[in-house]
C-alpha cells in the first residue's frame, strides 16, 4: 500500500504563487507516475499535471505555462508550483499515484486551495 499526504494549500490573491507538496510512503517503489488533480465545488475533478517515471510530464492546458510539477524520487515527493492564479483555480488539489504492482492507484484526501481575487 501506498499512503499520501498533501500539504502546502491555502489562500493566495489572484496573481500569486503557491507550491503544493504530496509526500508517499509505503510500497513506493512500485509507483509508475504522480499526479495532480483538482475539483472545484459541483465540478468533475479534472486531471492538472502529471510526471512519470521517466520525469516526462503533461499539463491540462489551462496551466500550461504557470504550474510546473515535479517530483524528488529519493524522496518520494511530488510538487505541484502553481504561479499566477487565477480565482477559478480554487479547488480541493487531490495528488495521485499510479502503481505498477497490482495496477492500483492510491489517493490523497486532498488540500484545499482558495484564490481571491
Amino acid at each position: 500500500q501506498v499512503q499520501l499526504v498533501e500539504s502546502g494549500g491555502g489562500l493566495v490573491q489572484a496573481g500569486g504563487s503557491l507550491r503544493l507538496s504530496c509526500a508517499a510512503s509505503g510500497r513506493t517503489s512500485s509507483i509508475n507516475a504522480m499526479s495532480w488533480y483538482r475539483q472545484a465545488p459541483g465540478k468533475q475533478r479534472e486531471l492538472v499535471a502529471r510526471i512519470n517515471n521517466a520525469r516526462r510530464t503533461n499539463y491540462t492546458d489551462s496551466v500550461k505555462g504557470r504550474f510546473t510539477i515535479s517530483r524528488d524520487k529519493a524522496k518520494n515527493i511530488v510538487y505541484l508550483q502553481m504561479e499566477k492564479q487565477k480565482p477559478e483555480e480554487t479547488a480541493v488539489y487531490y495528488c495521485k499515484v499510479e502503481m505498477g504492482f497490482r495496477s492500483t492507484d492510491y489517493w490523497g484526501q486532498g488540500t484545499q486551495v482558495t484564490v481571491s481575487s
